[in-house]
C-alpha cells in the first residue's frame, strides 16, 4: 500500500454555541487552519507514472479550500449544520472530496500548532 499525503493552509473564525458561554470558544474567533488529504493505492492501483495522485491533481481542492473557507465564518461556510468544529470540519471536507478523490483516506486537521482532529472511515 502506498500513501501520499499533501498540506493546505487556510485562516477562519467560527463560534462554538454549544459550549457554556464563559468557555472562550463560545465567542467568535479564528484560527490559521492545516488541512492535510491523506490520498492511498494498492501496488496495483497506482496511476502512470507510478502515482497514488499527481499532486498537482489537488490544485482544485486548493482552489475549492480557498473560495469556500479562506478568510471565511465556518459557521456559514459549513452551511450551519454541524458545530464547525475540527473534527466535524475534517468530516466535511472528506465527505465533499471523497467522490472526487477516490483515493482519499483520511482528512487531518489542525486549529493550533498542538492540536489535530482526523477523519478516517
Amino acid at each position: 500500500m502506498f500513501e501520499i499525503t499533501k498540506e493546505f493552509h487556510f485562516s477562519a473564525s467560527h463560534v462554538l454555541d454549544q459550549l457554556p458561554a464563559w468557555h472562550p470558544c463560545a465567542r467568535m474567533h479564528g484560527h490559521n487552519y492545516i488541512v492535510v488529504l491523506e490520498l492511498s493505492a494498492r501496488d496495483d492501483a497506482l496511476l502512470p507514472p507510478g502515482f497514488v495522485r499527481d499532486y498537482r491533481d489537488l490544485d482544485t481542492f486548493k482552489k475549492w479550500m480557498d473560495d469556500t473557507l479562506d478568510h471565511r465564518h465556518l459557521n456559514e461556510s459549513m452551511g450551519g449544520g454541524a458545530s464547525p468544529t475540527a473534527e466535524n470540519l475534517a468530516k466535511w471536507i472528506f465527505d465533499r472530496w471523497r467522490g472526487e478523490l477516490p483515493e482519499l483516506t483520511a482528512v487531518k486537521v489542525s486549529e493550533t500548532p498542538k492540536t489535530w482532529a482526523v477523519y478516517r472511515p
